[in-house]
């Protein structure tokens, strides 16, 4: 499917940058004209998207994170966050809700929540070389008022 416009963006893997990856992928499906909801379900995903790549991924170093969007002409929103760090063992058993590698203090809902709040996620793994999440979400269709 054709492309309509798209972003690419990277940043350092440090907490502050996950508000800047919402307020950037809001930026660009603001174009799609989404209602408030779809538009709070989108940054919540991508806002655990790149929580995953940061907390999880780079764990105790810095790394850089990488995010891409794609508008399609059928409203619908592509987004990839990507990471290069050490990737994740065992994907299936990692999208599981309450399931975390990182102790008490994480909840483990991050893919549960990406799931619900996206029409499609998809999530490729290697040790090692790091992780990708796709999502896509396509926005109702708005009657518009010209007058």
């Amino acid at each position: 499917m054709k492309t309509l416009n798209e972003m690419h963006l990277h940043f350092p893997s440090v907490s502050i940058n996950e508000s800047f990856a919402r307020a950037a992928v809001a930026a660009v499906a603001g174009q799609l004209d989404p209602t408030l909801d779809e538009l709070c379900d989108l940054k919540t995903a991508v806002s655990e998207a790149v929580t995953n790549a940061i907390i999880h991924g780079y764990q105790d170093t810095i790394g850089v994170v990488y995010i891409d969007c794609r508008i399609l002409p059928d409203s619908t929103i592509q987004v990839r966050v990507r990471d290069r760090g050490c990737g994740i063992a065992d994907i299936q058993k990692a999208m599981e809700p309450l399931y975390t590698t990182s102790g008490s203090e994480r909840a483990g809902l991050g893919f549960a929540v990406m799931k619900s709040f996206t029409d499609k996620l998809r999530v490729q793994s290697r040790l090692g070389v790091g992780t990708t999440v796709f999502m896509e979400k396509t926005f109702s269709p708005r009657v518009r008022c010209n007058g």
